[in-house]
């Protein structure tokens, strides 16, 4: 029989995300393949203290009266203090234990402190092989200023935007006003880097701008004035090749607005009414081609490895890119998963695809 492999499942962090990232973990750990894999489940509370969580599902099921959450239990993960280790161990009332060798780090944190390279850097930085895209990817990923600005510079259409930064705003708020002015209201006003539409509002008159620039900076200090795109809003789910092979990209997926301003917090994960998620989406074979083929290019634009979210607006224009999604939601029930699962490909093994595709990258890179 083949060893199985140990692998971290780690979540939580320090972003508003918190919970978000909890709740993928509790989809993870049911659905993981434990006759291949051993879990070692560590959660990072908001203070980013890393903690040995309990390996329990339920645990970290989204409710609405009680958001999922890593709280300090009084343990201490410790990684290894130098990249000659892989060995995991956990500190409790005094008593250091090993957790074992990890073979590979699943990270499915998301927004700021996990999913944009931080996070990243610190496996790097002890050889610890991980799932999904690297530092800088993570970092552009996260950054939806630069995401268009290197989408842009490899020919990819995007929506036209204006970046603020807060303490531009407090001197002169005039550039956000000429922003809103230039490209038309209604607008979308969005932090630069977060995630789950937190911190996302509609701007449909210059008296709504200065509240919604507010509820942006509460997450960020650079904010994007985006142009509202109308169109049906799309999603395609990429995955990562193995060395040699190129990603491949899913069917797609589409968001469909009945009764909302927009695909919010909320409606994401709380199961609010006025959105529908249908998958696979009803287009035609050419435009789904084109769609795919987009995505693709964008992955590797942004240098993404293992896993991503490319979601669009099929404007009556084209096809415009909104967002690269490094570490897109999770949960069984996301777009993501979902798309995969339309593709033929089941949510147990989207997983120990990711981990496999992590593993023979490691493997076949020329530095390991």
């Amino acid at each position: 029989m083949t060893q199985k492999r140990l692998v971290v499942v780690l979540f939580g962090g320090r972003s508003s995300e918190h919970s978000i990232s909890c709740a993928t973990a509790g989809g993870v750990l049911r659905a993981i393949d434990r006759s291949l894999f051993d879990i070692v489940p560590v959660g990072i509370t908001r203070d980013g203290v890393f903690v040995l969580e309990q390996d329990d599902p339920d645990r970290f099921a989204l409710d609405k009266s009680r958001l999922p959450e890593v709280v300090d239990n009084g343990t201490r993960v410790r990684w290894p203090d130098s990249a000659t280790s892989r060995e995991l161990t956990v500190t409790a009332d005094g008593v250091t234990t090993s957790l074992g060798n990890v073979d590979m780090v699943f990270p499915i944190l998301h927004g700021p402190f996990g999913e944009d390279g931080t996070l990243q850097g610190m496996l790097e930085l002890i050889d610890m092989p991980y799932v999904g895209s690297g530092v800088l990817a993570s970092a552009l990923g996260m950054d939806k200023h630069f995401t268009k600005t290197v989408l842009e510079h490899a020919g990819i259409t995007v929506a036209p935007w204006r970046t603020v930064s807060q303490r531009d705003y407090h001197v002169d708020d005039s550039a956000a006003f000429e922003g809103l002015n230039t490209l038309g209201a209604p607008v979308f006003v969005k932090p630069a880097r977060a995630g789950s539409s937190v911190g996302v509002s509609k701007v449909t008159s210059p008296e709504q701008l200065d509240s919604a620039m507010r509820t942006a900076f509460a997450e960020d200090d650079k904010v994007l004035i985006e142009k509202g795109m109308p169109g049906r809003e799309v999603e395609i789910a990429v995955l990562g090749g193995r060395p040699g092979e190129p990603a491949r990209a899913s069917v797609a997926g589409e968001i469909m607005i009945t009764g909302r301003d927009f695909y919010d917090f909320d409606a994401k994960y709380l199961d609010a009414p006025g959105i529908e998620l249908v998958c696979p989406a009803d287009i035609d074979a050419d435009t789904l081609a084109a769609l795919q083929s987009i995505a693709l290019r964008a992955f590797d634009a942004i240098g993404a490895e293992g896993l991503a979210r490319v979601d669009f607006f099929l404007t009556e224009d084209g096809i415009v890119v909104n967002e690269v999604n490094t570490m897109p939601g999770f949960t069984p029930i996301s777009m993501f998963p979902s798309c995969w699962i339309a593709s033929g490909l089941s949510y147990a093994d989207l997983i120990t695809e990711l981990i496999d595709v992590a593993h023979a990258r490691r493997a076949g890179a020329l530095y390991s």
